[in-house]
């Protein structure tokens, strides 16, 4: 599935490609960040710190596009994205499917 970024206006497409992308970085950078609080390898302190700098991140993402008016650019890339995740993934579950689809295309 192709990703469906404004062809209109390509500032704006861009700058929504790249802030969808700083959001799936953010969002990786969560998940680590839980993923050590779980683990106990985070002093409170550094808990503290890294959880205001994701809100400060969350903040600046969210005036950018605000202020750039990319927010629907930007929701765009990111449905594309999650899209193609959760083809990769049902691929990867039911790879019987994926096989079939290749056979059907010769690949």
């Amino acid at each position: 599935m192709p990703i469906d970024i404004d062809e209109d206006n390509l500032k704006h497409g861009v700058l929504g490609l790249v802030i969808a992308l700083v959001e799936v970085i953010k969002d990786a950078l969560n998940l680590q960040a839980m993923k050590r609080m779980e683990g106990g390898s985070l002093t409170e302190e550094e808990m503290e710190r890294l959880g205001e700098a994701l809100m400060d991140l969350d903040v600046a993402i969210e005036d950018i596009k605000k202020e750039q008016g990319v927010t629907e650019s930007v929701k765009s890339v990111r449905d594309g994205l999650d899209s193609i995740v959760d083809d990769v993934l049902d691929k990867m579950i039911n790879p019987e499917r994926w096989r079939k689809e290749a056979e059907e295309k010769g690949i």
